[in-house]
């Protein structure tokens, strides 16, 4: 398949390039400068502007693009940044698609666990309603955008919790465990929906081919609290884990960021990507932990 990708330069879309090129599909970048090979197309998200043929080149659209909510804190701007990001791109896609002659068979369009909010004690599938709170509001109008796609393209939203690799939120963890100040975050009893960055990428090249539509979890098959986690990682680095931090002291330093991503707990299970028959290659957050911190990569596949 000829597959266009937005945020191909990012952490997850790195990976995700290179997946898709080892499985023998072609790539065409989106780029916010003018393209400067048949591998790039131009656009500017934020101006609703898209290169108008390239929709009609291509077979699927993978959109990963999005302000970092691992940026913080998260100020009134940023958090307008965050939704704008999201939608403005998103429908910057799906208008080009809706205006091509001949449209993608397959739109891809990146989500996030952030829809269900703080749901402790639940066990959360893609049946499960949407939450309350600012990053579920966010994802509520990011897949609404999504599925403005024509109704003949396949379209699917994939819920993505936290990527386990180099890069990314817990790259940033590492650093902290490294220089031995890592710790318990409030309870640590609460569940944070992990996923590696090589069943990420592998997820998102499943379900171009797939048949499956509609919301996907993309998290690991194993759940695991906070505490876990952060112990896995302080054990495999052999550094402590000593500290407790207090809930109120996060929210007094991140704000809104500190209940939604760093308090809230989600136990996220990927039913419809297992029962379409996905195979993990990281079924726990330790082993993908070890992938991380010893810098391997699985072999492309």
């Amino acid at each position: 398949m000829r597959v266009l990708v937005a945020g191909a330069s990012g952490f997850i879309g790195t990976a995700l390039v290179e997946r898709l090129l080892a499985d023998g599909h072609e790539v065409v970048r989106l780029v916010r400068r003018r393209a400067q090979s048949p591998d790039e197309a131009s656009w500017s998200p934020t101006a609703g502007i898209i290169e108008f043929t390239v929709m009609d080149r291509v077979d699927a659209v993978v959109n990963l693009s999005g302000a970092s909510l691992a940026r913080l804190p998260w100020t009134r701007s940023y958090r307008g940044e965050i939704l704008d990001s999201r939608v403005a791109a998103t429908r910057t896609i799906t208008d080009a698609m809706r205006k091509a002659r001949n449209p993608p068979a397959v739109l891809l369009n990146a989500s996030a666990v952030g829809y269900y909010g703080d749901r402790p004690g639940e066990l959360l599938t893609e049946h499960s309603s949407a939450g309350t709170g600012f990053l579920s509001d966010v994802v509520a109008k990011w897949e609404s955008a999504a599925f403005l796609a024509p109704e003949t393209t396949r379209t699917v939203v994939f819920r993505t919790g936290i990527v386990v690799g180099h890069g990314g939120a817990m790259q940033r963890v590492g650093t902290l465990t490294r220089l031995g100040v890592s710790g318990r975050l409030g309870t640590g009893g609460q569940h944070w929906p992990w996923i590696s960055l090589d069943d990420e990428v592998g997820a998102i090249a499943h379900l171009l081919t797939s048949r499956v539509a509609g919301p996907v979890n993309l998290s690991g098959p194993t759940p695991a609290t906070a505490d876990r986690i952060m112990t896995a990682m302080a054990e495999q680095m052999h550094r402590p884990y000593a500290f407790t931090v207090p809930e109120r002291m996060l929210e007094i330093a991140l704000g809104r960021a500190a209940d939604e991503l760093l308090l809230s707990s989600q136990k996220v299970r990927p039913q419809r990507l297992i029962d379409d028959g996905y195979r993990f290659r990281h079924a726990t957050v330790e082993a993908a932990l070890e992938t991380m911190l010893s810098g391997r990569r699985a072999p492309v596949r």
